[in-house]
Order: C-alpha cells, then sequence, then structure tokens
C-alpha cells in the first residue's frame, strides 16, 4: 500500500482568524500530512527545515494569495531555507523528483484570474516564480489547487473541497481514474473500520459495492483497449 509524505508548508500570519486555513488542517490532519506553519517559527532552523524538505515525498506550499504571491512570511523562509546550493548549486540535487505543488486561497471568484477579466492574469501565470524554484531543483510539478471564496461554500461544496484537498495530499499523482479508485478504496477501508459495530454491516456493504463498481470499470476499460488494438491492426 502506497504511503506519501506530504510536507504542507503554511503561510498565513493569522492563521488563528482564518476560517479556510483552520478547515484545510483539520483535513491534513486526518490524513496525517505534516502541517508546517512558517509564521509560528520563532527562529528559522536552516538545516532543520531543508531536513524536513529531504524527509517528504510531496511538498506543498499553501497560503492565501496577497498581491499576486504569497504572504511575507513565505518569502522570508524560502530566502532563508532555499539556498542556490540546497537547490541545485552544488549539483546534488536533494528535492529531485519530489512532487511539488501549490495550494492558493483566494477571495476573489476564479472566473476574474484569466486574460481580459477583473485581474487579467491566470492563477497559473502567478505562480510561475514558484514553480521556476521546483523546476530548478528538478522536481515533479503538480497542477494548482486553488480555493476560491471558502466563506460562500455550502456544506455540500465544502465537503467536496475537503475530499479534493485531502486527494491532493495524499493521492498518487497524476490525478488519473485508477489513482482515483485506489484512493478512495484504501480511504473507504480505514473508514469503515472506525465504525461501531451498528454501523459495520452497512459500512461493508458500501465498501463491497465500490469494489464491484471498480472492478465492473475495469473490465469496460479492457474491453475498450481490445476494441481500439482491433481498429489500429
Amino acid at each position: 500500500m502506497w504511503i506519501i509524505k506530504t510536507l504542507v508548508i503554511v503561510s498565513h500570519p493569522e492563521i488563528d482568524n482564518s476560517q479556510t486555513q483552520q478547515f484545510l488542517k483539520k483535513g491534513a490532519d486526518d490524513i496525517q500530512a505534516t502541517w508546517h506553519h512558517v509564521e509560528e517559527l520563532d527562529k528559522i532552523d536552516i538545516q532543520k527545515e531543508q531536513g524536513l524538505l529531504r524527509q517528504a515525498d510531496r511538498v506543498i506550499f499553501q497560503f492565501p494569495l496577497y498581491w499576486y504571491a504569497a504572504p511575507f512570511g513565505l518569502k522570508k523562509w524560502e530566502d532563508e531555507v532555499l539556498t542556490r546550493n540546497f537547490i541545485y548549486g552544488d549539483k546534488t540535487f536533494p528535492l529531485e523528483d519530489k512532487e511539488f505543488g501549490l495550494i492558493v486561497t483566494t477571495g476573489m471568484p476564479l472566473k476574474d484570474f484569466q486574460k481580459g477579466a477583473t485581474e487579467n492574469i491566470t492563477l497559473d501565470e502567478a505562480m510561475a516564480p514558484y514553480r521556476a524554484i521546483a523546476h530548478l531543483g528538478r522536481m515533479k510539478i503538480m497542477p494548482l489547487f486553488s480555493v476560491p471564496q471558502f466563506w460562500y461554500m455550502s456544506e455540500e461544496e465544502q465537503m467536496q473541497l475537503l475530499i479534493d484537498y485531502q486527494r491532493y495530499l495524499s493521492q498518487p499523482f497524476p490525478d488519473s481514474l485508477v489513482n482515483r479508485e485506489e484512493w478512495f478504496e484504501k480511504h473507504l477501508h480505514q473508514f469503515v473500520s472506525e465504525l461501531g459495530p451498528k454501523d459495520q454491516f452497512t459500512g461493508n456493504l458500501i465498501l463491497d459495492t465500490f469494489i464491484q463498481n471498480k472492478e465492473n470499470l475495469e473490465q469496460v476499460s479492457d474491453t475498450l483497449k481490445m476494441i481500439k488494438e482491433g481498429e489500429d491492426e
């Protein structure tokens, strides 16, 4: 069973007052991702911080958008921890093949982040400097994960966000159908195992149904591949 060691480097100057970050922290804690809030550090111990990065399989920068970039706390952390020699200068590349992702929260709707709209820039374009650092370190770059206007989300939308967020932190990359199925099956097993005796039967029934549907999808996929191969001959 795959286990991904995910390090979430979080920057927010008033994190205790942020409903969005508190919600995401609960989601990260539930899957045992390492939550590392840089503004809480009394002093940045460069060797310790670089050690955390070395131990991780997946490194995530998570922050609210402040003038098309991260808050000052992350910039200060970057300047001290991500030294030239650590990233690429000594040719050892300690972050090589680790996965790098960005989680950006914003008070503006996503429709405003496009050419000709209010912001006249996409979030992907704004995040280019962070990806450039990851590229120099030979990291595998994941798609951007955005969280727009959390406080306007319905309860159902928040629950969907929670699942998507946890998958982003712990599901194998890329976000393929197979990887999604394996992630959901793993977490369903865990969820059912934690149910009380009265709910075990229903939980196992749901799990069995999911596994059966997964097997049916795999059979359909194999059939489609056979048909495609026949057409190509």
